[in-house]
């Protein structure tokens, strides 16, 4: 595999026939490249005019190579060629070298590039580019390819040191400047022999009239801070590297080469809007700079974001108003690092209100428009903190945090929206930071954590109780003035308080369907009409015994009853009930009956819950740990309203709500999973303590000894 290096443009704030005097100094041999040994000229050429001036060298470098290498290769030194082309009436200097020693079994080619900057004429350019291919090599292939981008990045890094050293050398020496190449019939030579020697010997201050008369640069060599300052942009649209440090921060030459390379791809193949370089340097991150898998993921989240206008959705969409008042996040300030500080308090959310309300598409956008919002912050913070800021900090209460939380389509939804950020968004997430973590949380951490990249997931602190406040908690990554009140803080936190979302604000899921949203639900819940007289049950076979059948269901309409029945027979193939004896369908869900009418409880068949009543909007989440293999019956039967025991009539209120029964049909949506015991006993421990005083949640418990079963009711 052919291994590729493309530098940034580098900058030198120096006039370009300076520069070239600094790199002459270079030859025969620098001290300053301790592995440079020597150099012989092997051709040289000069034209009439002195404006083109071509010389080879023949390089003699000692590798920095174990010793045994070097013995089996047969070489103490290892020979280059190098041809540098000076061009002074077009004021550039082409360098191209490749690798003598060795070039039928590596091949080395590098090519240097000093130009005029663009946009001042006494500013220097400086770009390099460089291919190994190593064809073979004594079986050594991968040391020899590691050795030679080691040496290869260390020289890179002293390129500019080097030419900055011999600057200072010239200013020491009083030169200042050195006259640009005219053509010999402008100049008489005795005049520009003396003119040549009084600039020699001048001070290293320039005479501004004679600058003005040559067009040189009036500013002193070095400046205050003894370094090139950076341009006031890259040529043609490149990257220097001043602002790669100044924007972007501290690369190895190789990371700033794949970015360039990247950048460079972008430009020439894609037709859309191009991602910011930070956004670009993020993807690289997170692929360990590998460009061909940085490049894969780059362009799949380039076309979803078009797919999907991204790009605009801050600019064009208003998130609904159920979102404003009851998503409980918000953007607080910075962390002690600049980064932007985003505040989630996920204790206090109705994750399953908001997914009934709007559905998982439209919580999904908001998501986005929350990352989108944060791109914007650390572009802010990168201009206001004078550094690079390009992730940010999310601080998660989790105080409150119960089973409800779990609730399946919620927990799905949470999983997808995990799963476009990664994909979308990589290396944003600098700091996350889980506060008040409460016995439930380590169920919720096992369903969302193999879903998180490796690299997020070593950016989690995660502190239980009031462990935040101790030493290394929250005062070491935020300052104490902008630590929000609830947390115990001085500073007031905007964030919405969340609480129950309305269930007036519910939608149905044909509603949603019909909006063309994806409700989560639609693929793990089904639903399912209850009649009177037509109950619905479903079949759970279980092969292992202390199995744990878990459930979650909503009682959409009517009140129901659900009971749990085992039975070592297979009942009969689930039919759907015709409901002919009631003249009715059922358009709006399934209806199955399994237990045969000729079936007899106790006999064929035994109840191993407790009946359990459930009203209309209640939400039920329970669990049964199974005492023997068979077949389990889940059912809900219509609840019937019992009788006056004195009259054996109706009551009056019995009678009014069997009115708002339509045809006796109740509606439920339900999903079931088995699980193995030894995976559910931290949620079977969760939920004895998935009790606070945010969720006001838990309206019934019902347990059954000889069934080890657990159930939670919602209203």
């Amino acid at each position: 595999m052919v291994q590729k290096y493309q530098s940034p443009v580098r900058v030198y704030k120096h006039p370009f026939e300076l520069i070239m005097a600094a790199y002459e100094r270079r030859f025969p041999t620098c001290p300053l490249i301790p592995m440079f040994v020597d150099s012989d000229t092997v051709n040289e050429f000069r034209s009439e005019d002195g404006a083109v001036h071509v010389i080879e060298r023949r390089c003699k470098l000692d590798i920095d190579a174990p010793r045994l290498l070097k013995k089996i290769a047969g070489v103490d030194y290892v020979y280059f060629i190098q041809k540098n082309s000076l061009n002074s009436r077009e004021r550039t200097l082409h360098i191209e070298a490749h690798n003598e020693t060795f070039a039928n079994r590596v091949i080395i080619k590098e090519h240097c590039c000093y130009t005029v900057h663009p946009e001042n004429e006494d500013w220097t350019c400086f770009e390099q580019s460089a291919s190994l291919d190593i064809k073979s090599f004594f079986g050594f292939e991968s040391t020899v390819e590691k050795i030679a981008m080691k040496q290869y990045t260390s020289n890179i890094k002293k390129g500019k040191e080097i030419i900055e050293y011999y600057l200072h050398q010239l200013e020491e020496e009083g030169i200042t400047f050195v006259p640009r190449w005219a053509p010999p019939s402008l100049v008489p030579s005795a005049e520009r022999s003396e003119s040549c020697r009084k600039r020699a010997a001048s001070l290293a201050v320039v005479v501004p009239e004679a600058a003005q008369k040559e067009g040189l640069s009036s500013e002193p060599l070095s400046n205050p801070s003894g370094a090139s300052e950076p341009a006031g942009g890259a040529p043609d649209d490149k990257l220097d590297a001043d602002y790669i440090k100044r924007y972007l921060g501290d690369l190895t030459p190789l990371q700033e080469s794949c970015l360039i390379r990247l950048r460079q791809w972008l430009q020439e193949t894609h037709k859309g809007k191009i991602p910011k370089d930070e956004h670009i340097l993020r993807f690289l991150r997170a692929r360990d700079f590998n460009i061909d898998k940085a490049r894969e993921i780059m362009c799949q989240s380039l076309t979803w974001r078009k797919q999907h206008q991204v790009d605009y959705i801050l600019d064009t969409w208003n998130p609904p108003q159920v979102l404003q008042d009851y998503y409980a996040g918000g953007w607080h300030h910075h962390d002690k690092d600049g980064r932007p500080l985003y505040v989630l308090r996920l204790g206090q959310m109705d994750t399953k209100g908001l997914v009934r309300a709007l559905g998982e598409e439209a919580l999904l956008r908001y998501v986005l428009s929350i990352n989108e919002e944060g791109l914007r912050r650390c572009e802010e913070n990168t201009k206001v903190f004078g550094r690079p800021i390009s992730s940010w900090t999310c601080l998660v209460d989790l105080e409150g945090l119960n089973m409800r939380h779990l609730w399946r389509p919620g927990v799905k939804a949470l999983l997808r929206i995990i799963e476009v950020v990664e994909a979308n968004y990589p290396e944003t997430l600098g700091r996350l930071l889980i506060l008040r973590a409460p016995r439930v949380f380590p169920v919720l951490w096992t369903l969302v954590s193999p879903f998180i990249d490796d690299n997020t997931r070593r950016k989690f602190l995660i502190y239980a109780g009031n462990d935040y406040q101790g030493p290394g908690g929250l005062l070491d990554y935020i300052d104490k003035e902008v630590i929000p009140d609830f947390l115990g803080g001085e500073c007031m936190c905007e964030v919405p308080e969340g609480g129950l979302v309305p269930k007036s604000l519910y939608r149905t899921a044909e509603e949603l369907e019909n909006e063309d949203l994806r409700l989560c639900t639609e693929t793990i819940y089904q639903s399912a009409s209850v009649f009177k007289g037509a109950p619905h049950e479903i079949l759970v076979q279980i092969v292992d015994a202390s199995s744990v059948i878990t459930w979650d269901f909503d009682v959409c309409k009517g009140d129901i009853v659900f009971n749990i029945y085992h039975s070592k027979r297979s009942p009969q193939p689930p039919k759907k009930d015709t409901l002919g004896a009631h003249s009715i369908t059922s358009p709006g869900g399934n209806n199955v009956q399994l237990i045969d009418r000729l079936w007899q409880l106790g006999r064929d068949y035994s109840m191993v819950e407790s009946p359990l009543i459930c009203k209309e909007g209640e939400s039920v989440q329970g669990s049964h740990v199974t005492r023997w293999p068979g077949f389990y019956i889940l059912q809900w039967r219509f609840h019937s309203m019992p009788a006056c025991a004195a009259t054996n009539l109706p009551r009056v209120d019995d009678v009014l709500a069997s009115l708002q029964v339509s045809s006796h049909k109740c509606k439920v949506m339900y999903y079931t999973e088995v699980i193995g015991s030894e995976d559910f006993r931290g949620s079977m421990t969760s939920l004895e303590s998935s009790h606070s005083g945010f969720s006001q949640l838990s309206a019934a418990t019902t347990s059954s000894s000889q069934s080890h079963s657990s159930s939670m009711v919602s209203r």
